[in-house]
């Protein structure tokens, strides 16, 4: 098993990035590779492809690590074909061993690959249901109960086998699976996780988790598949089928602050032109008299603090330098290492900071750990003062749909008021951008969007129920095949 990864970053952690291509005649491992690579922000543990020629077996390769770590040309070319899907993870149900590692390829009643976004959270429900049934696991995730769902479904064919599941499946789930023939997407009724359909050329197709994917193998972006939606991709082209509908869409707000990456469009937005809004509302909102410069937590923070500093003149420089390479490294440093925190991923610049009122812009603060190592930083380097400004509301839940976060007693918010966070993280001042802040900036409305993690407003029914990340582990020891 592959040693404890060092991270930086005290949360919210990444999800996972899905994409799936139909297209003969071209070279579909490598158009996933590149797909992959770019979604890599959405999840670093592991990363795996499945491949088939049409009507051929599947062929699937998975591993512990990045994309570029995962795969090299040997491995591409052994995985050619016409269809396939691929999958970056980060552990959100189940633990970061390799069966859990996807896409999940399942050879039951039909023959599968399944790469899934999101978290089911009837899991342990569903597996209760199958394993009653003799159906064996050798994982222990959701994606694979789904994956079993399917491959086990009496359902003459893979698309009514999903038609028959999709009301059967309760969280959220932007999911891509293929059979010998075509390619399958589908999104929850509730479309908490993205998933976007683009085109390749007049006769191939792909559908990927952001538009960013699309852009990286010049592929056009035709639409967002619709909750609810059943996509399929084969010969025909393009096939949709509503399977679920008049559900309340539940987008996850923390997609425009946070997830995504800053080039990917989201319901019509460019994210990066929505952050520098948070930025410019944050500065009307909390505005910060007689600061000399905006400093932002590089990379998150950058498009917000641009924001801020353009509404509020005060001029904007970097205040840290980012180790890029550190970010996942495999080597635990010693105790003499380790008290020196996060230098190991920023340095602060005594010369651009010293003697400097600073407006710090992050996006987020979840258990307060690397906030305040970064205002102790910047005081130590010889800032006047640190002024702490946030792009999203406070985090007091955890989210239970595809994002591994603290629990609620890990948040530095849980039962803190704003000035208790200030005391705790040690910063002269502390203001947070509204939830209506957020919505402006990113044109959009409380009705069709998850803010779960801000206000506790769960929009499916039985989500506090939810079990957590290792709830087929802890529950379900016997899930061994």
């Amino acid at each position: 098993m592959v040693p404890e990864q060092l991270d930086h970053r005290e949360g919210p952690r990444d999800e996972c990035g899905v994409f799936g291509v139909y297209a003969p005649g071209h070279d579909v491992s490598k158009l996933a590779y590149y797909a992959l690579y770019a979604l890599q922000h959405r999840g670093q543990e592991s990363a795996g492809i499945a491949a088939a020629d049409l009507g051929g077996y599947i062929i699937t390769q998975r591993a512990l690590g990045l994309v570029s770590q995962v795969f090299n040309e040997h491995d591409l070319r052994a995985l050619s074909g016409d269809v396939a899907v691929g999958h970056t993870r980060y552990s959100t149900t189940g633990g970061n061993d390799w069966e859990n590692s996807q896409p999940v390829h399942r050879n039951d009643r039909r023959e599968l690959a399944l790469a899934h976004n999101g978290n089911l959270v009837n899991a342990v429900e569903l597996h209760t249901e199958l394993a009653q049934k003799g159906v064996t696991f050798r994982a222990t995730t959701d994606s694979e109960i789904m994956a079993a769902l399917l491959a086990t479904a009496e359902a003459d064919s893979l698309a009514d086998a999903i038609a028959d599941a999709m009301p059967r499946m309760n969280g959220a789930y932007s999911t891509v699976v293929m059979d010998r023939d075509r390619v399958h997407a589908f999104r929850d009724p509730q479309g908490i996780r993205p998933m976007v359909l683009g085109k390749l050329s007049e006769d191939a197709w792909v559908v990927a988790s952001e538009t960013c994917a699309l852009d990286i193998i010049g592929a056009e972006f035709v639409r967002d598949v619709k909750p609810g939606e059943l996509v399929i991709l084969d010969e025909r082209g393009v096939t949709s089928r509503m399977v679920v509908e008049g559900a309340r869409e539940s987008f996850c707000l923390f997609e425009y602050i946070y997830f995504a990456r800053p080039d990917s469009r989201m319901n019509g937005n460019l994210l990066q032109r929505s952050r520098v809004r948070m930025g410019e509302a944050l500065a009307r909102e909390s505005p910060v008299p007689g600061a000399d410069l905006v400093v932002p937590v590089p990379d998150s923070g950058i498009p917000a603090a641009r924001g801020f500093s353009q509404a509020s003149g005060i001029p904007m420089d970097d205040g840290f330098v980012k180790n890029r390479y550190v970010q996942r490294t495999f080597i635990q440093p010693g105790n003499e290492l380790r008290q020196q925190g996060l230098r190991l991923k920023f340095n602060p610049l005594p010369e651009v900071v010293g003697g400097k009122s600073l407006v710090v812009v992050d996006d987020s603060i979840v258990r307060g750990n690397t906030t305040r190592q970064l205002v102790k930083m910047l005081k130590d380097a010889g800032a006047k003062e640190v002024h702490f400004r946030i792009t999203a509301p406070p985090i007091r839940n955890p989210c239970h749909y595809g994002v591994d976060m603290s629990s609620r007693e890990e948040m530095v918010a849980y039962e803190r008021t704003v000035e208790e966070i200030r005391e705790h993280i040690g910063c002269d001042s502390l203001a947070y951008l509204s939830l209506e802040g957020v919505y402006e900036s990113v044109k959009g409305k409380r009705s069709n969007h998850c803010d779960a993690c801000f206000t506790g407003d769960y929009p499916l029914a039985g989500t506090e129920s939810h079990l957590g990340k290792f709830a087929l582990e802890n529950r379900l020891p016997m899930v061994t095949s």
